[in-house]
């Protein structure tokens, strides 16, 4: 089977940085008025392991409801600038131009452009005119994950193959204030904004290959996350179950995905895991037999960047690249469907 390296990776966040305090305070004047639990509820700013966070559009444009079109445009201006940001972070990485990239995957499912980012970003980076893209919708916090996965299938099918994998997620364009419910007020305490790119190659020379990759989604589990269609743009679906789910659940399904690349649990040397917030961290660390408060870049990307949704998966393996990668690393996240997403790295450099 021919070998895929990752040649780069780049990560980029909008410039509006709201602090967790400062959050609360927003979340109280837009949503405790109509939510009689909120100050209940209200610890979980203070639990979420977050300290700060970035957002698409400074706080003051969140005080007022918005529509579906408002939210739309923001996404269409804020997430086309971050791709192009992040890719061309990672092309220079790479040391190539864009006329290099054959195909292009891009992963977002926090807002609808069509067309597409990549092809709205033609216009700024010098792209071939017959470069392959999938855009791809609605993997949602899995898909740093399984779009860096297919994006290595593709590369692996034609020696020397190039291609630019990129997510962007503006989680935060999804606040609701009317008819706000437990998951929302979540939501403002735990999302925040971001993108990330990179460059694969078949036969590449880059700082790890991708041996393997495989994917689990439990059946009727559909509940558990995602987006419902509202007249102002989407609506969160977040359980209360997912830190339990994860605890109960994580630890055979990453031994039945790695035991179809015939590795275990104990070949792996770090398992890099998207922090989908400080209770699924530690339900994390339980299922795959790890000392408590051990995946410390996850806690630190999360307290300094919160749940970007795709992206913040490789924020956290930019992390475990700046302190030294293991020579075999799982990369995993969790998203709707339900489904976990699960990545095999070998390092090369």
């Amino acid at each position: 089977m021919k070998s895929v390296s990752i040649l780069s990776l780049a990560t980029a966040t909008p410039s509006n940085v709201l602090s967790q305090a400062d959050a609360l305070a927003a979340a109280r004047e837009l949503i405790g008025p109509n939510f009689p639990d909120f100050d209940r509820l209200a610890s979980v700013y203070a639990n979420a392991g977050i300290e700060t966070r970035q957002l698409a559009m400074p706080v003051e444009w969140y005080l007022s409801e918005r529509t579906f079109q408002e939210r739309t445009d923001v996404f269409l201006d804020v997430a086309l600038d971050l791709f192009v940001e992040v890719a061309r972070k990672a092309l220079a990485e790479a040391e190539m131009g864009a006329e290099a990239i054959d195909a292009i995957v891009t992963v977002s499912s926090t807002g609808i452009a069509t067309p597409s980012l990549e092809a709205r970003a033609m216009a700024h980076l010098p792209f071939r005119s017959d470069v392959a893209r999938l855009p791809i919708f609605g993997l949602g916090c899995a898909g740093g994950v399984t779009g860096l996965a297919l994006a290595s299938k593709i590369a692996r099918e034609t020696p020397g193959m190039t291609v630019l994998f990129a997510t962007v997620e503006l989680c935060s364009l999804a606040l609701r204030t009317v008819n706000a419910d437990k998951a929302d007020l979540v939501a403002t305490a735990l999302f925040g904004d971001g993108a990330a790119a990179c460059v694969v190659q078949s036969g590449g020379d880059g700082f790890a290959q991708i041996e393997g990759s495989a994917e689990k989604t439990w059946n009727d589990t559909l509940e558990i996350m995602g987006w419902q269609a509202e007249p102002t743009g989407f609506g969160v679906i977040l359980n209360r179950a997912i830190p339990g789910f994860a605890r109960r659940n994580m630890h055979e399904a990453m031994r039945e995905m790695l035991a179809a690349q015939a590795l275990t649990l104990d070949d792996i040397d770090q398992f890099i895991c998207h922090p989908g917030g400080a209770k699924v961290v530690d339900a994390l660390e339980h299922a795959l037999l790890l000392a408590p408060g051990s995946l410390v870049h996850e806690r630190e990307v999360l307290r300094d960047h919160g749940n970007m949704s795709a992206p913040t998966v490789l924020f956290v393996l930019e992390r475990y690249l700046a302190s030294g990668l293991p020579p075999l690393s799982a990369l995993n996240a969790l998203g709707p469907g339900f489904t976990a997403s699960q990545l095999t790295l070998r390092r090369t450099a």
